[in-house]
């Protein structure tokens, strides 16, 4: 049976709609713990699918947080090895980062909420294509510069790298495209601070913009998946 690991730096933020998907595509899923697990251990050649998630941490933030050199070091070796890895929010900063670009705060804007991207003409001949003027989660205050060999696919009017691929085998995603309704009521509670430190935003008003967006996007991130995975064979 083929693999899939996935990074998670926080417990709420997990696979959410992409689970069922790529468990239906035959992978066994293991989750590997940020901060607890051993990065160095994993045998990245016997991982079929690497799946980075997101997190409230900054990529840049070595000091505070150790374990980003070992992932950095697993990831930089694994896109140039050309192996099948998503990068989400945390995740595609830190694909970015591996790939030598540089990661930073957006000029101390936060990006939370649900919007529709600005696809690029690849984007929309990419697997992002059924993303077109669909509302997607954005929960992020940092973004990164393009890395060199990427391919820009989305943006927003805040954000203008908001999604990229390297190479056939390599998806960086700023946005959360595997958000799910039932799971963000965990992230309305992990992420309680920093939603009151954004001036307008509540838990409330994400509450009914969730409600009105979320069902749509579970119905096509699988969708996306798919399209990744196929495009990879």
């Amino acid at each position: 049976m083929k693999t899939c690991v996935a990074i998670r730096h926080v417990a709420f933020e997990d696979l959410g709609s992409f689970q069922a998907p790529i468990a239906a595509a035959g992978y066994s899923i293991r989750t590997v713990e940020a901060g607890l697990d051993d990065f160095a251990a994993l045998d990245d050649a016997a991982i079929d699918l690497l799946v980075i998630l997101g997190g409230p941490i900054g990529a840049y933030e070595d000091d505070n947080y150790p374990f980003l050199g070992p992932e950095l070091a697993l990831i930089g070796s694994r896109l140039r090895a050309g192996r099948p890895t998503i990068g989400i929010c945390l995740g595609a900063q830190l694909m970015a980062r591996a790939l030598g670009a540089r990661v930073y705060p957006n000029g101390g804007v936060k990006e939370i909420g649900w919007s529709a991207l600005d696809l690029t003409e690849a984007g929309r001949n990419s697997p992002l294509g059924v993303l077109d003027g669909v509302p997607v989660l954005h929960w992020h205050g940092d973004t990164f510069d393009l890395p060199d060999g990427a391919v820009l696919l989305a943006s927003t009017a805040i954000t203008r790298n908001q999604a990229f691929s390297w190479g056939k085998a390599a998806l960086g995603l700023q946005f959360h495209v595997e958000a799910t309704g039932a799971g963000l009521e965990r992230w309305f509670i992990g992420h309680a601070a920093e939603i009151g430190g954004v001036p307008g935003l509540t838990v409330p008003k994400l509450r009914v913009e969730t409600a009105n967006c979320a069902a749509g996007l579970e119905a096509l991130a699988p969708q996306v998946l798919g399209a990744f995975l196929s495009d990879m064979m």
